[in-house]
């Protein structure tokens, strides 16, 4: 199991973080314009009403009725809003905006759960009462399930029309062209999961337990693959080239029809990007986002490979003498001059723009800008449990058709930000914050 707070002192602080996950939440839905709350931006997804109820049912079905065995007070929104989907099956849903309650009804039912759970909370006698919630187990894994969500509900509103939002366009922030090169990267070990010990501290069912893997050397690309050295894979071909895809990524290709990445806007024979706030031209040093199934098939064309979760571990927290870092730039807590995460910026920036975020290796851009594919499959590490709270959190995905990512993207909260977290997407899914980098030997 995973321990956590166990102090006055440290609930309050939970509590604390708690409300400023509740605040990032509620500041992207305010972002939504009222008629656009039953729109669907994404096929594979539910629709925006559905994310709003979902976060305070889930606090409430986790904390409320497991944490504190309250008694419900509106049992048909607790079970609609449980579960999200993840359709695998090439299946859509098709329920229509009517099927919803109404927003306001979703709004009433929020506000009731927080004032429930939050007097709970704040009751010393009922936590003190509750194990999993006096440890902070449960309010941890609110919390981060909130931070979580926060990032699918930036990519939803990066889909929706401009028209339908109201977010301020980022700052330009200008750094130096970046030199695509490859860095040479000694055997060693890599140290994978965490140790199911109070002293490490939060971590979700799939960290656990420790592996240790020995590495053999390996080169890697200094930098993600940025949208001009993917402009060339296109200008080749690579579309086109049969030999570069296997066969389900081929299909899925054809079928969908694609012929450039989907945050890509052809323009009169050249090319704009979909920014939040809209097209803008393309930026042609930021990295580029694309599903798995085209960083593999732009890595065979480069005659590489996509790294496997080991080799990005030593690439990332690896050092020449052996010791592993906290983060890739060392121990220190993660900061804006590190990278470009925890929300301040909406879209990607210039692979080269946070330096001070560099591997002890030299390989930049690591954490933030972009989750980072991998070769593996998500997959249980030796010694997994389920959360006995939360058993579908990581087992239903170990189903060979999800790979695991790393890193984070300018929407990945500083607490994800840990060696240890692992994210995970299908290999056809387009709409994440998704960036690449590859490996030889």
């Amino acid at each position: 199991m995973l321990h956590a707070a166990t102090t006055a002192a440290s609930h309050a602080v939970l509590l604390a973080e708690l409300k400023a996950a509740r605040s990032l939440t509620d500041e992207l839905f305010r972002a939504v314009h009222p008629g656009a709350l039953f729109d669907r931006p994404i096929p594979e997804r539910h629709r925006l009403i559905f994310y709003l109820g979902h976060l305070e049912a889930f606090d409430w079905n986790l904390l409320g009725r497991q944490g504190f065995e309250l008694e419900p007070h509106d049992v048909e929104l607790d079970r609609l809003f449980a579960f999200g989907i993840d359709p695998t099956d090439g299946k859509l849903p098709n329920d229509q905006p009517r099927d919803w309650p109404s927003a306001t009804r979703v709004r009433a039912y929020n506000q009731q759960v927080r004032g429930r759970l939050d007097a709970a909370l704040e009751d010393a006698t009922a936590v003190a009462a509750r194990p999993l919630v006096a440890d902070g187990t449960l309010l941890h894994v609110a919390i981060e399930h909130r931070l979580m969500h926060a990032e699918t509900l930036a990519y939803l509103l990066h889909q929706l029309p401009a028209e339908k939002k109201s977010v301020i366009a980022d700052a330009p922030l200008r750094a130096a062209r970046p030199l695509p090169h490859m860095l040479e990267i000694p055997g060693g070990l890599a140290t994978l999961g965490k140790q199911r010990i109070p002293e490490a501290g939060f971590g979700w069912d799939n960290e656990f337990e420790e592996q240790k893997e020995q590495v053999p050397p390996f080169s890697i690309d200094a930098y993600p693959v940025t949208n001009t050295e993917f402009l060339a894979f296109i200008r080749a071909g690579g579309y086109a080239d049969r030999a570069l895809w296997n066969d389900a990524d081929w299909e899925w290709k054809e079928a969908a029809g694609l012929r450039h990445p989907h945050f890509w806007v052809p323009s009169g024979g050249s090319w704009k990007y979909h920014a939040m706030t809209g097209e803008i031209p393309l930026p042609p040093d930021a990295p580029v986002y694309v599903s798995q199934a085209e960083a593999g098939a732009y890595a065979r064309w480069k005659g590489r490979r996509l790294p496997s979760e080991a080799q990005w571990h030593r690439a990332a927290y690896g050092t020449a003498e052996g010791r592993e870092r906290a983060y890739p730039w060392g121990d220190a807590p993660p900061d804006a001059t590190r990278g470009n995460f925890d929300s301040l910026r909406w879209d990607a920036t210039p692979v080269a723009a946070h330096p001070a975020g560099a591997s002890a290796f030299g390989v930049h851009d690591l954490v933030g800008n972009g989750w980072e594919w991998t070769s593996s499959l998500f997959a249980p590490f030796p010694g997994f449990q389920r959360f006995p709270f939360y058993p579908g959190y990581s087992a239903g995905f170990f189903d060979g058709q999800h790979y695991v990512m790393k890193g984070g993207s300018s929407r990945t909260a500083a607490p994800l930000l840990r060696r240890t977290f692992r994210n995970w997407f299908q290999p056809h899914y387009p709409y994440v914050y998704a960036k690449f980098r590859t490996v030889e030997g």
